[in-house]
């Protein structure tokens, strides 16, 4: 073997979980049962994050607002999830697509299937975010289940050379694994069910703290009103133009037809029906304040 791997035994993702010991040899209910009391345990692990995830999302804000973009960065699942949280992004608030972005260990092959050995390289993240022009105002947000994904690494230390916001997410302690990130997340899920297999637990509670992260990132930046998706992209299909009508009757007391009619008159946008109905404006009018309000439509009716 010409590479001799460190030692992972120690990391809390890769211990045995005694609980789970004899796994193999329950029953489907029972087996089902274990999996369910196992995820229960994640949840004190979120909110144990609370204050370093509360701190990165401050962070990502801060970049975003500033015309920033956010990068994800992540191998195997956790760069599955983290693409798949930037995808969400454009549909869900209406989001420029190279606002929140995903970089994937092996590229687009890893998408679908695995690309072993893509991790290891401590260099190749940082050459894929130099082609996508990673600046002062970008914040990269790099997650590693178990702490140690070099691809991972390397890209955190490219971002810190280019000036670019950092933030490290991991689901092991940080004195396990160390990073140098300006935000170091640490969510620490415990061992799995399966020893290792960092596509459970681990990948549960990243699914979340990346759902946390973009949701409340876009509330804050205006995308959200109330718990309204206030800039649903209402010209992508029949489902979102129905989706944009309930927003606008719950938010104006419009009927149904009523709120059809204000959101096409006011070009698809639901921010733009609102303020329509709700100042008096023209379409026009609307826009205007809303640009003038930056976007938020709560500043804006106020």
């Amino acid at each position: 073997m010409s590479h001799v791997p460190a030692p992972r035994g120690h990391l809390a993702t890769e211990s045995h979980n005694e609980r789970t010991a004899q796994f193999d040899a329950l029953s489907v209910s029972a087996a089902v049962e274990l999996m369910q009391r196992e995820d229960e345990r994640i949840h004190a692990a979120l909110a144990a994050a609370r204050a370093d995830l509360s701190k990165a999302i401050e962070l990502v804000v801060a970049r975003l607002r500033a015309g920033g973009r956010l990068f994800y960065v992540g191998a195997g699942t956790s760069g599955r999830l983290g693409l798949l949280d930037a995808v969400e992004c454009p549909p869900t608030f209406q989001t420029d697509p190279s606002m929140v972005q995903a970089v994937l260990a092996g590229g687009a092959a890893a998408v679908t299937g695995a690309v072993e050995g893509a991790e290891d390289s401590a260099t190749a993240a940082g050459e894929e975010l130099a082609r996508r022009g990673l600046c002062e105002r970008d914040v990269v947000f790099g997650i590693a289940a178990g702490g140690t994904t070099p691809f991972v690494h390397g890209a955190i230390d490219f971002a810190r050379a280019r000036g670019a916001a950092t933030v490290f997410l991991a689901c092991v302690p940080r004195e396990q694994a160390p990073d140098r990130a300006d935000v170091s997340v640490r969510i620490v899920s415990g061992p799995e069910v399966i020893a290792g297999s960092t596509r459970l637990k681990a990948g549960t509670v990243t699914k979340l703290a990346l759902n946390t992260v973009t949701t409340v990132a876009m509330a804050q930046l205006g995308k959200v009103h109330g718990n309204l998706m206030v800039d649903v992209d209402t010209s992508k299909n029949v489902k979102l133009v129905e989706r944009g009508a309930r927003i606008v009757s719950a938010l104006t007391g419009d009927s149904r037809e009523d709120a059809l009619a204000l959101l096409a008159a006011a070009g698809g946008q639901v921010k733009v029906a609102v303020l329509m109905r709700k100042k008096g404006l023209s379409r026009e009018q609307a826009l205007a304040a809303l640009a003038e309000a930056g976007g938020i439509l709560r500043r804006a009716l106020a």
